[in-house]
């Protein structure tokens, strides 16, 4: 006897990485700054590329990037920047590269303020996930007023590459929101994880 084959989304295809990354990561909150940091290193990267070009390079990102420690990244000098831009493993973009040094700056600055990045970014969802109700891919936004919100006050602080759209993907990433479909298995998963994290 078969078993049925769970819905999901639909957008991962047939990527083993993409499925990975749908079935396991997208929309669990995060709250570690290491990988909060590691999302907003990515989403910058994906900028006018497909996520799946991102995923299939994120080991070598890992590696170029000290694991995404963004302490060792804010004093990355100009001699590592060239070493980047030849590096293999990586999108070999000059603009985002440098955007990644400055943004661990930033960060850094935030976790002086704040305590952690992670008290900063999640007060632009009140401290909790937002639970969309999508039926259809096509509904899913590409930004709403809360990454507008975090964009603005994001650039304020001098972080670059942070647009109200990439700020919405990190959102999704982060689990700040929860736009999996309502049919997909993991729509209900995740309000499940979440219910338990909040009692």
């Amino acid at each position: 006897m078969t078993t049925p084959e769970k819905k999901t989304c639909g957008w991962p295809g047939n990527n083993p990485l993409m499925i990975a990354y749908h079935d396991e990561e997208w929309g669990v909150p995060v709250h570690d700054d290491r990988k909060l940091f590691e999302y907003m290193v990515l989403d910058a990267f994906q900028a006018g590329l497909s996520w799946a070009i991102v995923l299939n390079k994120r080991e070598g990102f890992r590696k170029a990037f000290d694991n995404f420690n963004y302490k060792k990244i804010a004093k990355y000098d100009e001699i590592k920047i060239q070493e980047l831009l030849k590096e293999d493993g990586i999108i070999k973009n000059q603009l985002k590269i440098r955007a990644t040094v400055n943004n661990a700056v930033r960060f850094t600055e935030i976790l002086k303020e704040f305590g952690s990045f992670d008290k900063y970014i999640w007060q632009f969802t009140g401290n909790k996930t937002i639970d969309n109700q999508m039926t259809n891919l096509s509904q899913i936004p590409a930004k709403s007023s809360e990454s507008d919100n975090m964009s603005k006050d994001l650039q304020k602080r001098g972080f670059k590459f942070v647009g109200s759209t990439i700020c919405y993907a990190f959102m999704q990433a982060a689990g700040m929101v929860n736009d999996h479909l309502v049919e997909c298995y993991r729509h209900k998963e995740l309000k499940n994880i979440i219910r338990d994290l909040v009692h």
